[in-house]
């Protein structure tokens, strides 16, 4: 049984959804502390004047002690509708436009109360888009016990894992050897960012580590075969090659 544990993110990037087609069951971790200024309330697309934020409002107060289930959206802000715009003027020239955008939209025209709700509704309509049947389960509803990797190794327990995937940042707090020794084997994934092909090539190169959405809006129905390395798209000659940032 291979488990992923990782927390919700906003319009995640590629790595994410690779991790969650490797694995039998994916943990969303939403009972840890929330981060400020993370993953998990921002992401980055591809605009006509280069990399561009999409940033989720949170509710400030007390949020850097509220878990990740508990944070609430600002609702004072018109962020939805500028989000929703943002992405019609960046990928409204990408040959699958109006079939993403006619799935996505729903989400931002409604109310949304907490940061949660909008990160996994995303993450389930591209899911469902790309034909991901991986079992999602949250870790508040699994009893675990400790912090960090001992919480990681309690959720594993939990679910009879035999293998625990793991992306590469882990390895600055987690230490195989307390899973080693619960017959539970540690793999790290080190994902490899595939080229596709992207708008505005020509002014910006092209830009790796955005929001899969990206990929998604370009390539459609083809991206899940892209992100997982089955199919390979040839990089012209001259294209410039940039890094978005840290994932």
């Amino acid at each position: 049984m291979r488990i992923v544990i990782l927390q919700p993110g906003y319009l995640p990037w590629l790595g994410f959804f690779d991790l969650m087609n490797k694995a039998d069951i994916f943990v969303v971790l939403d009972d840890v502390q929330y981060t400020v200024r993370d993953w998990r309330s921002r992401n980055r697309i591809k605009s006509p004047n280069g990399i561009l934020w999409l940033t989720v409002p949170v509710q400030a107060r007390g949020a850097r002690s509220r878990m990740i289930k508990d944070i609430a959206t600002d609702d004072t802000q018109q962020w939805q509708e500028k989000h929703l715009k943002s992405l019609e003027t960046s990928y409204r020239k990408a040959k699958y436009f109006h079939e993403i955008f006619d799935i996505i939209s729903g989400t931002y025209q409604k109310k949304i109360n907490f940061l949660i709700d909008i990160d996994m509704e995303l993450i389930m309509k591209i899911n469902h888009y790309l034909s991901l049947e991986t079992k999602l389960v949250f870790s508040s509803e699994i009893s675990s016990e400790g912090t960090k990797d001992v919480k990681l190794l309690s959720i594993c327990k939990a679910l009879n894992a035999t293998i625990y995937l793991s992306g590469n940042a882990a390895k600055e707090y987690l230490r195989e050897s307390i899973f080693v020794a619960e017959g539970i084997k540690v793999n790290w994934h080190d994902y490899e960012h595939p080229f596709y092909n992207q708008l505005w090539v020509k002014e910006h190169g092209f830009i790796s580590h955005l929001s899969l959405i990206d990929l998604v809006f370009n390539h459609g129905p083809e991206s899940l075969a892209i992100l997982t390395g089955q199919k390979m798209i040839k990089k012209p000659e001259g294209i410039v090659t940039g890094h978005a940032d840290k994932v």
